[in-house]
């Protein structure tokens, strides 16, 4: 499933760990948010690197850094594979 929201554009780093995602068993897609510019997960925090903000209805809520801010995504998984999902994308970012 190709990834869809208001702001499809991220960095190349975003874009390579976004299709990673995507590859996991149980993900069904990845739906890119909202872009904040000026924003940063912490002062180490590189390109490419995520944070699971909270489980939802339906998948993960998450954010990404990016060259230029944070990243929202989406990530939609099957029924109860959100716990193993989070772990997996936590050892990916």
């Amino acid at each position: 499933m190709p990834s869809r929201g208001r702001h499809q554009s991220t960095s190349k780093e975003c874009r390579v760990l976004i299709r990673r995602i995507e590859a996991m068993d149980g993900v069904v897609g990845v739906i890119i948010g909202y872009s904040y510019g000026g924003k940063s997960l912490a002062r180490s925090s590189r390109t490419g690197a995520i944070r699971i903000q909270r489980t939802v209805a339906g998948g993960l809520k998450a954010v990404t850094q990016s060259a230029k801010g944070l990243q929202e995504l989406f990530i939609r998984t099957e029924p109860g594979k959100e716990a193993e999902i989070a772990a997996g994308v936590l050892e990916l970012g």
